[in-house]
């Protein structure tokens, strides 16, 4: 799969939207992204798709705590990431693993939501977890994203970035690479989502030691003929 760069051209004069399933999958897929974006006044924002409340057993604290604490976590991964304490992060809600299917008024009035923002904020591409990738919500988000490139009134680049899965198949795909991040920049970033990689919050959802072993680069993948 021959790979291209984001410092080349178009990539790099594109402004970036950053969909993400959940908190810490911006940070495992698409951080380097973020960083880079943001440092050549490229980073259009990020949105969350689920609100998190499924991670850890909504009973032992609550799930509406939680909710506040994987927000909190967000936060802060993005200011670490870009070393800005701007807000340009959105939520749009949806319950862990209960995605809205398409053609549902939930779907339609997320893709409306999010065609909004790219026109607001001049979106030119859409981060976003591939298609293929096994969790119901990351397939999901690029199903919304898909949709978004549709419905919005500009044009819109859909590139995936993968989280669990392996790459997509070359034949369809054309890869694009960003610069290498700062030594330890992304450690630092996921070390904001405590809730994931501790039992702070109890019994639940816990990142494997070996996905905390992070490139210092993102691969992108856009359809070929776009």
């Amino acid at each position: 799969m021959v790979t291209a760069s984001l410092a080349d051209r178009p990539w790099r004069s594109l402004r970036w939207l950053v969909l993400a399933p959940h908190a810490d999958d911006e940070t495992l897929g698409a951080g380097a992204l973020i960083a880079q974006a943001e440092a050549t006044g490229h980073f259009a924002g990020l949105v969350y798709l689920t609100d998190g409340s499924g991670s850890h057993p909504a009973a032992e604290r609550g799930a509406q705590r939680l909710i506040c604490v994987r927000r909190r976590e967000g936060a802060g991964a993005l200011s670490r990431l870009t070393g800005s304490r701007r807000n340009r992060l959105f939520h749009l809600g949806w319950k862990d693993a209960a995605p809205a299917a398409p053609g549902s008024s939930k779907f339609d009035r997320s893709v409306m939501t999010l065609a909004s923002f790219c026109v607001r904020l001049r979106v030119d591409a859409i981060a976003v977890t591939a298609r293929h990738e096994p969790h119901c919500d990351h397939a999901a988000a690029a199903e919304l994203a898909y949709a978004v490139k549709g419905r919005a009134k500009r044009r819109i680049v859909v590139a995936e970035y993968c989280v669990w899965a392996d790459r997509p198949e070359p034949r369809r795909y054309r890869a694009i690479r960003s610069d290498a991040m700062s030594p330890g920049l992304r450690r630092y970033a996921l070390q904001a989502h405590r809730s994931q990689l501790t039992a702070s919050h109890g019994h639940g959802f816990r990142l494997p030691k070996a996905m905390q072993r992070m490139a210092a680069r993102d691969t992108l993948f856009v359809e070929r003929g776009i």
